[in-house]
């Protein structure tokens, strides 16, 4: 069996006087596809930029095969010394690489070489820097959050590219879809410590569940021996001095386990201050159209948004997405057409930008407006030190500047501070930049129970599945086309054209179905159509009674550490079953619209 390529054993760091790490771990082999997860702040750069020679740590090992080639790429790339993006990039090539390479990846980010460093936008910064990683195709690719500052487009393409290197990968992403489609190892950092699962990121969160629920079964018998120790302590009868100072010293180890014990951060605790209720109608765009210069943004869209609607704008950077939510919400006029909102709004927007955000102003002072200790929550006033809280922000944080925040606190921050705000009209642009999976998980939860209306830019495809009814999605010279569902939802719906969205470039126009001629609309239903019309309702419920029963099954949290083969079966039974039934009820949907053609 040949050797890692690369591995750390025992890794500690300690910054500002606090350990960020302390025994970390991490193997990487020929081919590797691996996943680094972990909560924001827990050292997951950090140790990736050991991992990758950047910086040293305080103790442990790392050993790194001499002939092997790395290449690591930051959050913040540093261009600087370079004349152009393309020397920057062919800076990475070794002497017996194509420059080809550099040139095919420019192209397909949407670059061209010839760029001044000094004049790039942070997302052009990391698309060179992401150039410069890829070109070589190293033996490791150390990858600190690739998906950041890259649309849906760039995305797609980048799993495309990364699948086909036969570099081995180390990830780092809050992109969930991203996750799931590349890695085959994930290693989770926790507390300073890392656990290693030899599967896929897609089974990582019921691991890491089990796993959590061990520890407070394992804290739990702590307390009860502790308690036992405690009343032999008291009342025990007195025996020989040996065995007393024995036990009197197991009761000390017992206590310092229990006092040196780190438990796992809690989680965040997500509400949103609801407003009155609105009228059923929020929006109505009639045949708007905006355009700058001879570039057209928008053009004869017509669009009903309804009480309760989860509507997502999705499309390349550039194509308008900002602008359009503009529009609709009524903060910039359209060039022709009308759009009215409905009566009794209230609206609460997250400002992607993080312009809103004062960095002089204390972390306490944004959430209250100033000169107050309260937060109105529902009606209910919550001390801001409490909110705060539910926002994993500590309490000492409170009179933190904002521009000391990292991007993750920054994000929880301005989600903190919209979600406060009485509202029925969520309006939120990229919400999920910056934030850890489980926070995720809970803004996910809240939106699901949101009885307001939510507009929605995102490029997270998971998030977008999870939480919108309906996507609207940019077909290029300013048109937008609706489709029911989610992200997934709508490439189904898309079909072939779907394909046009894994280039970086604007997304070909998308049309509606054209209406199919008259007389081939009059044709009959074929034998095989009237039964597949009549069998797949039936096929359709109990392939769904087949998927609950799985979900039951692996709803036992103990299932995995108990019976992992059982664990596996289920899950991967489950993927079949769903699978089947996404493809009969897109069946079923097909022959009911084509039986509702022929007979109207």
């Amino acid at each position: 069996m040949a050797p890692p390529l690369l591995t750390l054993q025992n890794i500690g760091l300690t910054l500002g006087g606090k350990p960020l790490i302390s025994a970390a771990d991490l193997s990487v082999e020929r081919g590797d596809r691996m996943c680094l997860v972990g909560r924001n702040g827990s050292g997951k750069s950090t140790l990736l930029k050991i991992a990758a020679g950047e910086i040293e740590s305080d103790r442990g090992a790392r050993f790194f095969q001499p002939d092997a080639t790395v290449r690591y790429l930051p959050q913040e790339p540093d261009l600087s010394g370079f004349p152009d993006v393309y020397s920057y990039v062919a800076a990475g090539l070794g002497p017996s690489d194509a420059d080809y390479r550099a040139h095919y990846l420019l192209d397909a980010l949407g670059l061209t070489g010839s760029e001044n460093p000094e004049r790039l936008s942070g997302g052009e910064a990391r698309r060179a820097a992401l150039a410069r990683a890829l070109a070589p195709e190293p033996d490791i690719l150390l990858l600190d959050e690739p998906t950041n500052h890259l649309d849906l487009p760039a995305i797609e393409w980048l799993e495309g590219e990364l699948s086909s290197l036969r570099s081995a990968l180390v990830l780092i992403s809050h992109d969930r879809r991203f996750l799931q489609n590349l890695s085959r190892t994930t290693v989770w950092l926790d507390r300073g410590a890392t656990k290693r699962l030899d599967r896929g990121f897609g089974e990582f969160e019921s691991w890491r569940d089990a796993l959590l629920e061990q520890e407070e079964r394992d804290a739990q018998k702590l307390e009860r021996k502790i308690a036992a120790e405690e009343h032999w302590v008291r009342y025990g009868v007195t025996a020989r001095r040996k065995r007393n100072v024995r036990r009197m010293s197991e009761l000390g180890a017992l206590r310092e386990a229990k006092r040196t014990a780190e438990k796992a951060v809690g989680d965040v605790k997500i509400s949103v201050a609801e407003g009155q209720v609105s009228g059923k109608l929020v929006v109505e765009a009639d045949k708007i159209a905006k355009a700058f210069g001879e570039r057209p943004i928008v053009k004869g869209l017509s669009l009903r948004l309804l009480r309760g609607d989860r509507l997502a704008l999705v499309g390349p950077n550039g194509a308008g997405k900002t602008t359009l939510i503009n529009l609709l919400t009524g903060a910039m006029t359209p060039d022709s057409g009308s759009v009215r909102l409905g009566a009794n709004l209230q609206m609460a927007t997250l400002d992607q930008r993080r312009a809103a955000l004062d960095p002089d102003a204390t972390l306490a002072d944004t959430l209250t407006g100033g000169g107050s200790e309260w937060v109105e929550i529902n009606g209910e006033r919550k001390h801001v030190i409490g909110y705060m809280k539910d926002f994993l922000f500590p309490p000492e944080q409170a009179r933190t500047p904002t521009r000391n925040l990292s991007g993750g606190e920054r994000a929880r921050l301005l989600l903190a501070r919209a979600l406060a705000q009485p509202s029925n009209f969520l309006v939120l642009d990229e919400p999920t930049n910056d934030l850890d999976l489980e926070t995720l998980d809970l803004l996910q939860e809240m939106l699901g129970d949101y009885p307001g209306t939510l507009l929605l830019v995102s490029h997270d495809r998971d998030f977008i599945d999870r939480v919108a009814g309906s996507v609207l999605a940019h077909a290029g010279g300013g048109a937008w086309v609706e489709y029911a569902g989610g992200y997934s939802d709508m490439l189904r719906q898309r079909g072939p054209e779907a394909a046009a969205s894994t280039q970086n470039a604007p997304a070909k126009k998308t049309r509606r179905p054209e209406p199919k001629p008259a007389a081939e609309a009059k044709r009959k239903l074929s034998f095989a159509e009237k039964h597949a019309l009549e069998t797949l309702p039936a096929q359709i419920e109990t392939l769904r009674q087949k998927a609950a029963k799985l979900h039951e099954i692996l709803r036992d949290q103990e299932l995995y550490s108990r019976d992992p083969k059982r664990f596996a079966d289920a899950s991967a039974l489950l993927a079949k079953v769903e699978a089947e039934l996404a493809a009969s009820e897109d069946r079923w949907l097909e022959l009911e619209i084509l039986r509702e053609e022929i007979n109207g």
